[in-house]
C-alpha cells in the first residue's frame, strides 16, 4: 500500500514538473525582434541573423544591389548590418543566452539508481528515483532571473548593432573626407608642378631669378609629399570601411562619392538632452535590467541560504531470501545538507555586494550618459558653426585673396613669394574646410551615439577646434 501511495505521489510530482517545463520555449526569432525594432526605429535599417544558405544568398543579393549605386552613408551602414560577421557572432551569442534561459526554466533532472546486493542468505534489489526539491521549489524565481538575463542579452546585441552602425558611419565620413583631401592636394600638386615648370623656362630667358624658381619648386615638392601622406590616409580609411562592411577585396573607392554631403540648413534642436539619453540609451537599460536581476537573485539567496541541498528520492525495494520468500515495499528518502559551520552568510554577503555593485554602476552610468549627451550636443553645435564659417566666409575670402594676389603679381606690384604664399594658404584653407565638414558629420554621429547608445564617443573635444587651429596656422 505504501509503495502504491508513493508511486501516486511521484507521478503527481513528475506531472507538476512537466507542466512547469512548458513555461518557456525557444522563440521563433531567437530574440531578434528586439534588435529589429531598435534598428528600425533608431536607424531605419534592416537586420538579419544568417541561419541558412538561403539567408546568406539573400544577404549577398542585397549587398550587391546596394553596391550597384553610389554609396551613401546610409547604404554603407545597411551593408554593415547585413554583412558584418562580428555582428553575426553577437547574434549567435544571443542564441546562446536564449538556450541558457530555456534551460533555467526547465525542472531539475531526475536521477535513477539501482542496487543489487546478493548474499548467501538473501537478495536485495533497490530502485530509487531522486530529484532536487530545492531546485524545483526555486525554479519560478530562477526562471524570472533567467528571463531578465535574456532581456539583457537582447539589449546587448542591440547595443552591438548600434555600435557597428556608428563605427561604419564614422568610417564612411573619414573615407570620403580623406579622398576629398587627397583630390584637393592632387589639384594643388598639378598647379604647383605647372608653375615650377614655367619657372624653369622663365629662368632660362632671364625673366625669373633663381630664388623665385627655387620657391616654386619647393612648393611643388612639399605639396607632393603631403599628397603621398593624404593618399595613404585615404587608403587606410577605405580599408577600415571595407572591414566594417564585411567585404572582400572590393574597391570601395569606386562606390564612394567625391565629396562629403553638404551641411544641413540648421542644426537639430534637441530638448531635454539628458532625460532623452537616460530613457533611450541601450546601455542604461541593460544596467537597469542587470540590477533588477541582481535584486531577484539576492532575494532568492536570502530565502535559501540555510539549505544547500534538499533532495527527495522515491524508493522501491524487493527482498528475497534463499528459502524463496519474497517481500516488496517502498518508501521515500530526504537528503538535507546542513551547513553546520557556514550558515550561508558568505553567499548572502556576496549576493548583496553584487546587487550594490550593479546599483552603483547604474547610477554612475546615468551620470555619464547625461554628461556625454551634453558634451556631444555642444560639439555638434560647435563643429557646425566652424564648418559654416569655412564654407560661407573663410574659403570665399581665400579665393578672393588668391585672385587679387594673381592680379598684383601680373602687374609686378608683388614678388613671386607673395603669390606662392597665397597659393599655399588657399590649399591649407581648403583642406581645413574639408576637415571642418568631416568633424561636423562625426559630431553628428557622436550625438546619435550619446542619445541611443552604441559605444563611447569617438570625437575628442580637441577636434572641435582642430579646423580653427589649422586655419590660423594658414594665415
Amino acid at each position: 500500500m505504501l509503495s502504491q501511495l508513493w508511486g501516486v505521489r511521484l507521478a503527481v510530482l513528475i506531472a507538476a514538473t512537466a507542466s512547469l517545463s512548458a513555461c518557456r520555449t525557444f522563440s521563433p526569432d531567437s530574440g531578434m525582434d528586439t534588435i529589429a525594432m531598435v534598428a528600425g526605429t533608431a536607424l531605419n535599417k534592416d537586420v538579419i541573423q544568417i541561419r541558412s544558405a538561403e539567408d546568406a544568398a539573400a544577404v549577398r543579393t542585397r549587398v550587391t544591389r546596394l553596391l550597384h549605386r553610389p554609396l551613401s552613408a546610409d547604404g554603407a551602414v545597411q551593408i554593415a548590418l547585413l554583412n558584418n560577421l562580428d555582428l553575426q557572432a553577437a547574434y549567435n551569442r544571443l542564441g546562446i543566452a536564449e538556450a541558457l534561459a530555456v534551460e533555467a526554466s526547465r525542472p531539475p533532472a531526475l536521477s535513477f539508481s539501482l542496487s543489487d546486493v546478493s548474499t548467501p542468505v538473501e537478495l536485495d534489489i533497490e530502485r530509487k528515483v531522486i530529484g532536487s526539491l530545492l531546485s524545483l521549489l526555486t525554479m519560478p524565481a530562477r526562471t524570472r532571473i533567467a528571463a531578465d538575463q535574456f532581456a539583457q542579452a537582447e539589449l546587448r546585441a542591440a547595443e552591438e548593432t548600434l555600435r557597428v552602425a556608428a563605427e561604419t558611419r564614422r568610417a564612411y565620413v573619414r573615407a570620403v573626407a580623406a579622398g576629398e583631401i587627397a583630390m584637393a592636394l592632387g589639384d594643388a600638386k598639378a598647379n604647383a608642378e605647372a608653375s615650377a615648370e614655367l619657372a624653369g623656362h622663365l629662368q632660362q630667358t632671364g625673366a625669373l631669378n633663381k630664388l623665385d624658381r627655387a620657391r616654386r619648386e619647393v612648393f611643388a615638392t612639399e605639396t607632393d609629399a603631403e599628397l603621398v601622406g593624404a593618399r595613404q590616409q585615404a587608403l587606410a580609411a577605405r580599408e577600415k570601411l571595407t572591414r566594417l562592411m564585411g567585404l572582400w577585396h572590393t574597391d570601395v573607392d569606386a562606390y564612394l562619392p567625391s565629396a562629403l554631403p553638404q551641411l544641413p540648413g540648421s542644426t537639430r534642436s534637441v530638448r531635454a538632452i539628458e532625460q532623452n539619453a537616460l530613457n533611450g540609451r541601450v546601455d542604461v537599460q541593460m544596467a537597469r535590467l542587470e540590477m533588477e536581476a541582481m535584486a531577484k537573485s539576492y532575494g532568492l539567496t536570502r530565502k535559501t541560504h540555510f539549505l544547500n541541498v534538499l533532495d527527495a528520492a522515491g524508493i522501491s525495494k524487493m527482498q528475497k531470501d534463499r528459502g524463496q520468500k519474497r517481500a516488496e515495499g517502498g518508501g521515500y528518502e530526504l537528503v538535507l545538507e546542513v551547513p553546520l559551520f557556514d550558515f550561508g552568510r558568505a553567499n548572502v554577503r556576496e549576493a548583496e555586494q553584487h546587487y550594490l555593485e550593479a546599483a552603483n554602476r547604474l547610477g554612475q552610468l546615468g551620470v555619464n550618459a547625461a554628461s556625454e549627451a551634453r558634451e556631444a550636443y555642444g560639439a555638434y553645435r560647435a563643429t557646425f558653426a566652424i564648418a559654416r564659417k569655412y564654407e560661407g566666409e573663410v574659403l570665399p575670402l581665400h579665393q578672393t585673396i588668391s585672385a587679387e594676389t594673381e592680379l598684383q603679381y601680373n602687374a609686378m606690384q608683388i614678388d613671386a613669394f607673395a603669390l606662392l604664399q597665397a597659393a599655399r594658404e588657399q590649399v591649407r584653407a581648403k583642406v581645413a574646410g574639408i576637415e571642418a565638414k568631416r568633424n561636423f558629420w562625426l559630431a553628428s554621429t557622436d550625438l546619435s551615439v550619446a542619445m541611443l547608445g552604441g559605444g563611447a564617443l569617438a570625437s575628442d573635444p580637441d577636434t572641435v577646434i582642430a579646423a580653427t587651429s589649422s586655419g590660423r596656422n594658414a594665415e
